[in-house]
């Protein structure tokens, strides 16, 4: 039985700014409203929200330390230096090495090689495995990506094998930055870039902004390189507000319309190529398939072959020759066939322990430690466990003789601090406010268990128990036309900072066609009507949503939450409410 969720209706835009706005643009209230919630309550700033523009990037010399990467790089390419191109094994980190690498080799630099490390046998971010192989290999200058800001000792270390670092990464530095040639992260205190919310690739893609600027190579050389960013935008899930939202909106652009050879591989894989690709796809489809890889344990014994299943997609997101693309994406969509067969696996494994188990599912908090299973699946798991319980999760289990695991959470419980009051327990924690990785030994399991479910029984609020739906405001069916639609359209790309609308419309019933849909009958599909205009019909989708089913076949009434979406089929558009939430009309009334 599905956990009952609570609306909260946004508050409302001010009536004389939302009327404005309305006449000026030419759209609905309602749209106009949209405007006003999301702070744009000018008709400048409405035209810039909806027409980004490319001249609206900030300069990237306003980047501490971004002169002293671009000399660095020049010398080297002037030199014929070896460079290690060197990133992190998720899409961010395997989409940076990308960019930058296809970059380097686009202005002629051959002497080039990457590296993307082992999630199992050197964990996150910069190893000393990887220097030594770079030093083996005559690397003199090591460019890092989505990591490396808190490497200080390995920078050094470095050092001593004459290899130079330019980092480029975007989490939170420590008091102590690395000693590197340079170290370009907006989040530095000491950085006044005008906006610290890019990804790691849209911190190495200033980098490439700056190399061409001060080169004198046009910006449109390089504009191709942005389809391999908005995959990164929308998978690292970073706001799509300022750059990142003119970055995201002319990369789908690019996706779109002419995709590198490698993303056309996996696009056409998960079906993508006959419609119009969004930001939920690239987060539910395309960025899946490339993060499988490096979740997957690779048998490597030789480090000249690719060493880490993310080297693999590097391969696939370089590669400039269509059939050679074509037959990396297949061998990367097999990486994610069997990463969602064991996620399956371990996420029903988990379900039954806790099932089984009253005492645990009684708590607020769910820690659940199993040393078999796989270390790259345990954060989806967590995820897949919280859809289920509504409660922050801890999912452990055993890799190189100690307890690792990750941590998420519910929308308004700080997970950081929870597993913080257990830093004593702990050879090694990050993370944020939602999601967090650890590490213990063994010992230490049965103890961090209690302390971690007593710290949220002590501090959650029971109300972050319960799943919210942020709705944007009520409608009427009659209000969504194609124009309102395609006004709507306008809104996007969506994401963090700029999610997809949500509305609300009451009193609504099934026009007599409602089936279940699936291939375990889990989706609920109807066409509806609302009793103020009985005419107008609108097709539903609700996923996951089985529970009404009888109640709606019935004919009785139903309030709904949902998102306005495109439905593609046979080369005809039409109108689609993708629901949310569904609450039977015990009374009538309404």
């Amino acid at each position: 039985m599905p956990i009952e969720k609570r609306w909260v209706v946004k508050p409302q835009g001010d009536p004389a700014t939302v009327a404005m706005l309305a006449t000026e643009l030419g759209i609905s209230p309602v749209l106009a409203n949209l405007l006003v919630q999301r702070g744009i309550e000018t008709v400048e700033k409405a035209n810039k929200f909806f027409k980004p523009d490319l001249a609206d990037l900030h300069d990237p010399f306003l980047m501490k330390d971004m002169d002293k990467a671009v000399e660095r790089v020049e010398q080297a390419v002037a030199r014929g230096e070896k460079i290690m191109v060197y990133g992190d094994y998720d899409v961010d980190g395997c989409t940076a090495v990308a960019l930058v690498y296809k970059f380097l080799r686009q202005i002629g630099h051959k002497n080039l090689t990457f590296y993307i490390p082992d999630r199992y046998t050197e964990g996150y971010g910069i190893s000393v495995r990887g220097i030594d192989v770079a030093a083996r290999k005559g690397v003199s200058l090591i460019i890092a990506l989505d990591c490396g800001i808190k490497a200080t000792e390995k920078v050094l270390y470095a050092k001593t094998k004459g290899v130079d670092f330019i980092i480029c990464d975007h989490h939170l530095p420590a008091e102590e930055i690395p000693q590197a040639v340079a170290v370009l992260d907006p989040k530095r205190v000491d950085c006044s870039y005008p906006f610290d919310e890019l990804s790691g690739c849209g911190v190495g893609f200033k980098l490439v902004q700056a190399y061409a600027q001060k080169n004198g190579i046009p910006f449109n050389q390089i504009l191709d390189l942005l389809d391999l960013l908005v995959v990164s935008i929308a998978s690292d899930i970073v706001p799509l507000s300022d750059e990142n939202r003119i970055l995201a909106y002319f990369g789908l652009q690019n996706l779109n319309r002419r995709p590198s050879k490698g993303l056309l591989s996996i696009i056409k894989i998960c079906g993508l190529d006959k419609h119009q690709i969004t930001i939920d796809d690239i987060v539910f489809k395309i960025g899946p398939r490339i993060n499988a890889a490096g979740r997957m344990r690779m048998d490597e014994h030789d480090e000249n072959a690719s060493p880490s299943g993310g080297h693999a997609a590097v391969e696939l997101l370089i590669e400039g020759n269509e059939s050679e693309a074509t037959k990396f994406g297949e061998v990367i969509d097999s990486y994610n066939q069997d990463r969602k067969t064991i996620d399956r696996s371990v996420t029903q494994e988990a379900h039954d322990y806790i099932e089984n188990n009253p005492q645990l599912k009684a708590l607020k908090s769910t820690v659940i430690y199993n040393p078999k299973w796989m270390k790259g699946i345990v954060g989806i798991v967590a995820s897949r466990l919280i859809e289920t319980y509504y409660r922050p999760t801890v999912v452990l289990t055993m890799s190189n003789g100690f307890v690792t695991g990750s941590a998420r959470s519910v929308p308004g419980f700080d997970l950081y601090q929870a597993v913080e009051s257990c830093s004593d327990l702990l050879e090694n924690f990050g993370g944020h406010m939602y999601a967090a990785g650890l590490t213990m030994k063994p010992e230490y399991v049965e103890e961090f268990t209690r302390r971690f479910n007593a710290f949220v029984e002590e501090n959650i609020d029971p109300q972050t128990l319960i799943p919210q739906v942020d709705v944007d405001c009520e409608i009427l069916f009659s209000d969504i036309d194609d124009a309102f639609r395609r006004s709507l359209n306008r809104f996007q790309p969506f994401g963090p900072g700029n999610p997809s609308p949500v509305f609300a419309t009451y009193g609504v019933s099934n026009h007599g066609d409602a089936k279940l849909v699936g291939q375990e009958c889990e989706h609920l599909r109807m066409d509806l009507i609302q009793r103020q205009r009985p005419n107008t019909r609108i097709q539903t989708i609700a996923f996951q949503q089985p529970t009404h089913y009888e109640w709606i076949r019935a004919g009785r009434p139903i309030d709904i939450c949902y998102q306005i979406v495109e439905n593609h089929y046979r080369g005809t558009i039409s109108t689609q409410l993708r629901i949310k939430d569904i609450k039977p009309v015990k009374q009538h009334g309404i």
